[in-house]
């Protein structure tokens, strides 16, 4: 069996970002850069005034001088002239800083008697003025590929004069749940029958992700009809089945993707919950076969597909984040497969992170994963740990679950 880690690797280096496109920028967010964002300006694009005020020359502004406002220059709107010696202009934050100026008096600094102002606190040269360029230059690379974009990021391209962003496309990961037990919420449910949970779990994850799910309708344990939704598929960047992943008599997803050229990679990993996983491909699309029980399937799914999602999307591939906590209670030693533990995290005074597993980890109990905060992750073999040793842990908010 492989480890996580191998696994992880040999999912995503087959995986390539999908094509690029180009979209409103008010329709960039969240989505992953494909070209750089050069600016098509300079910011600001001429010296402005930073604060409400006065331009003046520093020379003239000592305590107590008396100037005389020769004209006002409201943003948007530069004066038309130059300041001389015993002058000043009104200025308002974003005012373009007149020729001859070279410091800003404060609003609050000064006292306003008809067409003069008073200086009472002396104004320092340079001080309150935004130098042109000083946020960036025309040309200036502002932003690079492979960066998810932020509320930050849209504004720094518009800033930069940028209608329009070129983007990869959301990853589509069509979502298969196979089982002749399996009804979707809502439905009728057979004797003996679950409803699938599955399905809209993953599908949840996948939007997380940045990518676009594409709900399949649950498909009976009968090989040609999981063969026949197969060949119905089109348009997809990636094949997530569910249930059916293992090899018992009613397990027949290997069987019928066989039937359509499947590429078996592995099917199996040193992890717990998440035994039987399936990584191959169909023709040129990438499958990913996650177990039935709905933990694992969640786990996995962590683990595995959002990485893909990320590489499809045109971002680094990279592991899940972890954090060191203790543990606040003892653990068992582990056995020969990597264990993620379903704990809540708290925090304890002097901000250390406590780490709690909760006593029945069974891969069906998902109102457990629901109340856990995070995974606790032991490594094969892993000794029996006491309360307050330290571990590694990964918090599922940072998954999207």
């Amino acid at each position: 069996m492989l480890s996580v880690a191998e696994a992880r690797a040999r999912i995503l280096e087959p995986l390539r970002a999908t094509p690029t496109e180009t979209v409103a920028l008010a329709e960039g967010w969240g989505r992953v850069l494909a070209r750089p964002v050069l600016a098509r300006l300079t910011q600001p694009p001429a010296d402005v005034s930073a604060m409400d005020g006065y331009a003046l020359r520093a020379a003239d502004g000592v305590l107590d001088a008396r100037l005389r406002v020769i004209g006002a220059a409201p943003a948007g709107h530069p004066f038309d002239g130059e300041v001389g010696p015993g002058e000043a202009v009104r200025l308002f934050t974003g005012s373009v800083v007149p020729h001859g100026a070279d410091c800003i008096l404060l609003q609050e600094d000064a006292t306003r008697e008809g067409d003069d102002v008073l200086v009472r606190e002396a104004c320092t040269k340079g001080k309150h003025i935004r130098r042109a360029g000083q946020d960036f230059s025309a040309g200036d690379a502002l932003l690079q590929p492979g960066r998810r974009l932020g509320a930050r990021d849209i504004g720094l391209a518009a800033a930069a004069n940028h209608p329009w962003l070129v983007v990869h496309h959301r990853p589509r990961i069509a979502i298969l749940a196979t089982g002749d037990e399996i009804a979707m919420p809502g439905e009728p449910i057979v004797p003996g029958g679950i409803v699938s949970s599955n399905s809209h779990a993953i599908a949840a994850l996948v939007r997380a992700g940045g990518g676009v799910p594409v709900i399949l309708p649950v498909v009976p344990d009968d090989q040609a009809a999981i063969a026949a939704t197969v060949d119905s598929l089109g348009g997809i960047d990636m094949l997530v089945t569910t249930g059916g992943a293992s090899v018992g008599e009613h397990d027949l997803v290997q069987a019928a993707l066989a039937e359509r050229g499947f590429q078996l990679d592995f099917w199996k990993i040193a992890m717990r919950p998440g035994k039987p996983l399936i990584a191959g491909r169909v023709a040129n699309t990438p499958v990913l076969g996650l177990p039935g029980n709905p933990v694992s399937a969640l786990i996995c799914a962590a683990l595995f597909l959002l990485p893909s999602l990320d590489v499809l999307g045109g971002l680094p591939a990279a592991a899940p984040r972890t954090e060191r906590a203790v543990l606040g209670v003892p653990v068992p030693a582990n056995d020969r497969r990597a264990d993620h533990l379903r704990a809540t995290l708290t925090m304890a005074p002097g901000g250390l992170l406590v780490a709690t597993p909760f006593p029945r980890q069974d891969s069906g109990m998902l109102s457990l994963l629901a109340r856990a905060d995070g995974l606790v992750l032991r490594a094969p073999n892993a000794p029996a740990l006491p309360e307050g040793a330290e571990v590694e842990v990964i918090r599922l908010d940072s998954l999207g679950l």
